[in-house]
């Protein structure tokens, strides 16, 4: 719906070359750079640092050397001499604008879940001026209106409590009082560091998700001792032939999907009364950037990938998070995600679900230790490679005998990893 300009790469009077980066822009997930798709000089700049941009705003005119000005559109690039091409954010997916009309107008997820958690009922968010495009309401508008209601209900209530002769200095002397409130002590021996705007954004997605989703979480342990001989055996060989290093991330991915067929109800999501249940299985694989912050890039269709496209995938989209490259599709149409908490030596985790999905499987680190087994002379104690698998869902849609069952088919499904397989 909208996205926030970060920061411009040229001023007004700079020549531009085509695909020559013109300015950064940050969603509410990634940031990206815009390419120039035409070359000549900037000549004017229509929105600051830091603004918020509406989908189909222009924002930027350049001259090109025909004397012509040109509007620039990498969202769909046109030729040079098209005068009316936009910079513009990307326009959500036809799957998302389907989900997120109330009436005769557009209202994207963000505004909607916004909405319900204020208790803005949809005949107010109607009545809501809009200032995106095409009238849209934006995250700001709705925002705005929550404040101004509360800010109503509560002068109104302190109208009521005070002498009429009182009233007319009320506003006055509260936004002096808010002025002289002390700010807080926090010691001497501290550093106070700003969160930056991932942080910010992924500190919200959280706090939503607990007030959304009633958060139920079970565990496992799996024993996945054929699997990591496997990988130890043939990794050198599929780095040799395929030029792509194999973690165990695709094979744990792999397990997920074949369970996601069995359990479909673990791969969809919840819209009012209506459960959603998703036919495509787009995997996300949470992923820890440099900077400590954590990005879920999605796998799309994948479950029509074999391992080897599996491994290009994973390899990829992580590679592409760690170096900032990732584009905002990259993000989106997650319908199940995966987070290896074991990457860190975590045993297991009890992750938080990522919204608007039901489920979320965290896999914890692989450890020997001794174990009993089952065997045809009977048990014995044997060195195994073992690990915690941990599952939290939505317990709104699935119970736990569900959720159990789930867990417990994607351990069975390591467990019996075949160690003789071809990749």
């Amino acid at each position: 719906m909208e996205a926030t300009n970060l920061n411009w790469h040229k001023a007004p009077g700079e020549p531009v070359k085509l695909d020559e980066t013109v300015l950064e822009i940050a969603t509410d997930k990634v940031d990206s750079e815009f390419p120039s798709t035409s070359e000549g000089v900037v000549e004017e700049i229509l929105f600051k640092e830091n603004d918020v941009v509406p989908i189909g705003a222009v924002i930027a005119r350049i001259r090109t050397g025909t004397e012509e000005t040109v509007n620039v559109q990498p969202a769909a690039p046109t030729p040079a001499r098209e005068p009316e091409a936009q910079i513009a954010v990307p326009e959500s997916s036809p799957q998302q604008r389907k989900e997120s009309y109330g009436g005769g107008r557009f209202y994207s997820p963000l505004v909607l879940n916004i909405a319900a958690n204020e208790g803005v009922s949809m005949t107010e968010l109607e009545a809501i001026p809009g200032t995106g495009n095409d009238g849209r309401v934006t995250k700001k508008d709705i925002l705005q209106y929550v404040a101004d209601r509360k800010s109503a209900s509560g002068t109104a209530q302190q109208q009521s409590q005070v002498p009429a002769k009182q009233q007319n200095n009320i506003n006055i002397e509260n936004k002096e009082d808010e002025a002289a409130l002390p700010q807080p002590y926090f010691g001497e021996n501290v550093e106070i560091i700003e969160l930056d705007r991932m942080r910010k954004l992924i500190a919200k997605h959280m706090v939503d998700s607990k007030h959304t989703s009633p958060h139920v979480t079970s565990f496992t342990e799996a024993d996945v001792t054929n699997m990591v001989l496997w990988r130890n055996k043939v990794k050198k060989e599929f780095e040799k032939r395929e030029n792509e290093k194999i973690t165990f991330t695709p094979l744990f991915i792999e397990a997920v999907i074949k369970c996601l067929k069995k359990y479909p109800w673990l791969n969809s999501s919840l819209h009012q009364d209506k459960l959603i249940v998703k036919k495509d299985i787009n995997i996300g694989m949470a992923t820890a950037l440099p900077s400590g912050n954590l990005i879920v890039p999605v796998i799309k269709n994948a479950d029509q990938l074999n391992l080897v496209g599996l491994t290009r995938k994973v390899n990829g989209l992580a590679n592409a998070a760690r170096m900032n490259k990732l584009k905002p599709d990259d993000t989106t149409g997650g319908s199940f995600t995966i987070t290896n908490v074991g990457t860190f030596g975590s045993l297991m985790g009890t992750p938080i679900i990522n919204q608007p999905q039901v489920a979320i499987l965290a896999v914890g680190a692989i450890k020997k230790r001794p174990v009993v087994i089952e065997s045809e002379q009977g048990d014995a104690i044997a060195i195994r490679h073992m690990m915690y698998l941990s599952l939290s869902y939505d317990h709104r849609i699935i119970d736990g005998a569900l959720g159990a069952t789930f867990l417990n088919a994607i351990a069975r499904e390591l467990e019996n990893f075949n160690p003789d397989r071809e990749f």
